[in-house]
């Protein structure tokens, strides 16, 4: 009679070693929060900060979540992350069941993201629509690229974008953008696609100087989300535009 092997079982995977925040640190994280209850906290996540896997020795937002951790409980943990320079809601999960349910959700495509961008120069033909051209993952160096492609392309994913033009000037136009797919850099590489990339956006062509005034960095803000509360319901969450955008907004009479 053959012998049978007793299943090792799977090796619990090891919690993140805690990161030790100065002072500083902990009270700029705690700035962020927007919204908190039991189970989840949304934070309005400023340009410029990594969500995850940030180089150099500057915190992540992920690493300053520390911030928020208690003896015997989880700390909060990303639903989903943010480009380094886009501004905006970000969700986060207190407990594992949080965790878990709006992780399916994400999945599920559940959660509704708004966006709000600079694009130049003016406002895109058709005024509203959807793009939905596919894109592709390009590696140069160290730096990762999404680029559009045909449907054919071996390495091609969907994407689609919803957008809006809610203010327009012969120079440029402020868009509202809902992403029904989360591809790398989806907004800014469609937006470029359609000849109307986001101003400040070195990476994909968009304007450093938009009707005289600067675009010192991307201009796409994520506004709002909305989401399957764990609680139950839905909960909508917004983050008001920052002080940079809203100055250039401002400057070029997109209101």
């Amino acid at each position: 009679m053959p012998v049978v092997k007793a299943r090792t079982p799977p090796k619990a995977k090891a919690e993140p070693k805690p990161v030790v925040l100065t002072a500083d640190e902990a009270a700029f994280v705690r700035s962020l929060v927007i919204y908190e209850d039991a189970e989840v906290m949304a934070l309005n996540k400023p340009s410029g900060l990594s969500s995850q896997g940030g180089r150099g020795q500057v915190n992540t937002l992920d690493e300053l979540l520390w911030a928020f951790a208690k003896p015997g409980k989880a700390r909060p943990r990303l639903i989903h992350r943010l480009d380094r320079d886009t501004s905006g809601v970000i969700l986060t999960a207190k407990t594992k069941p949080a965790a878990s349910f709006l992780g399916k959700h994400m999945m599920g495509r559940r959660l509704t993201k708004t966006y709000q961008a600079i694009v130049t120069p003016g406002a895109p033909d058709p005024a509203s629509g959807v793009i939905e051209t596919p894109l592709r993952r390009e590696e140069l160096g160290r730096e990762a690229y999404m680029r559009t492609c045909e449907l054919d392309h071996p390495d091609a994913e969907a994407a689609f974008t919803r957008y809006r033009t809610l203010a327009k000037s012969a120079e440029a136009a402020l868009l509202e953008l809902n992403p029904q797919t989360g591809r790398m850099h989806q907004i800014r590489v469609h937006l470029a696609s359609i000849g109307r990339p986001i101003a400040g956006d070195v990476r994909y062509g968009g304007a450093l100087m938009v009707g005289g005034a600067p675009a010192p960095r991307l201009m796409l803000h994520a506004a709002a989300l909305a989401f399957p509360h764990p609680g139950g319901g839905m909960k909508r969450i917004e983050a008001p535009v920052p002080d940079d955008m809203r100055a250039l907004i401002e400057a070029l009479a997109l209101q």
